[in-house]
């Protein structure tokens, strides 16, 4: 009789775990999602972006989820573009110069839920990078930077969607 007793016990715990998520997304009955190739539509263009940052957002949601990946008729979509790409000053010497700059980056995203239309969305999400004015944003740098921009946007986007943040 204990032994059933423990059994069910554990068979419970078990099973009430499933339903908590560590990240604190609710996918709902949402079994898969789609993220839509994000153009890069910034005035400045900066080569390889567009897929960098769709690849990143794919790897959040595939990451903090269990949901699958799918190329068309995901539960969840995710799409938009780039909108901004900016570069500028933050702060000055004495003798007028920049010392600081800024990166900030800006994407709108359309997100679909397919199952439960109230949860849909479009918004704009914008990030930064302070680096040095003697710094050349080019190569490991801008990676550095790019890597910390998209670490935030992409959050933002899941805690938006998915958190209700």
């Amino acid at each position: 009789m204990k032994k059933i007793i423990l059994l069910l016990l554990i068979s419970l715990t078990i099973q009430s775990c499933g339903i908590y998520s560590f990240t604190g997304g609710d996918t709902g009955d949402a079994k898969s999602f789609q993220v839509n190739f994000f153009q890069n539509n910034a005035p400045i263009i900066e080569p390889g972006i567009d897929r960098n940052f769709t690849l990143a957002l794919q790897d959040l949601i595939q990451n903090q989820t269990n949901l699958e990946l799918t190329n068309t008729n995901g539960d969840l979509v995710y799409e938009g573009e780039i909108t901004g790409f900016a570069i500028a000053p933050m702060s000055a010497t004495s003798d007028q110069t920049a010392s600081q700059n800024r990166l900030t980056v800006t994407i709108n995203v359309r997100f679909t839920n397919n199952l439960k239309e109230e949860d849909d969305f479009e918004k704009r999400f914008s990030f930064y990078y302070d680096y040095s004015a003697t710094q050349q944003l080019t190569g490991a740098s801008l990676d550095t930077a790019m890597e910390e921009i998209y670490e935030r946007i992409t959050q933002d986007i899941f805690n938006a969607s998915l958190a209700k943040w």
